[in-house]
């Protein structure tokens, strides 16, 4: 009996999506497209969800603007708005209420970045399926 690729990934644990990031005490899961922190949710938009989810994939490390048009709106064009402006203005105003602001930071040479100890936060989901 063969082992199909997606059995195999599965298995061996290479190239899935995983179901939660991590970023100090927030915890990002991509099957509720929402954000904790403790046992609190954020109620992220779709759009805020996509762009946190982008900057913990590389906690620390800076994302043009550019970056997150191409990624996480899907334009390969600069607009003449100020979108992601208003949307980390918005995400930061919800991670405000928990007294996170300060981790999602603006890069001195443009971008933006998640500023958080990467790994478990103090609320554990049930990793269990």
């Amino acid at each position: 009996m063969s082992v199909s690729t997606a059995q195999r990934l599965w298995l061996e644990g290479e190239s899935l999506i995983p179901r939660f990031r991590e970023a100090g005490d927030l915890t990002l899961d991509l099957v509720h497209r929402d954000g904790r922190v403790d046992d609190r949710w954020l109620g992220l938009h779709p759009r805020e969800f996509e762009l946190l989810w982008r900057l913990a994939e590389e906690i620390g490390q800076p994302v043009t603007r550019k970056q997150l048009l191409v990624e996480v709106w899907r334009i390969n064009h600069e607009p003449h708005t100020n979108s992601v402006a208003v949307h980390v203005a918005r995400v930061r105003s919800k991670l405000q209420c928990f007294g996170l602001a300060h981790m999602l930071v603006t890069h001195p040479e443009g971008g933006y970045l998640l500023d958080a100890p990467p790994g478990p936060s103090s609320f554990q989901f049930s990793r269990a399926i």
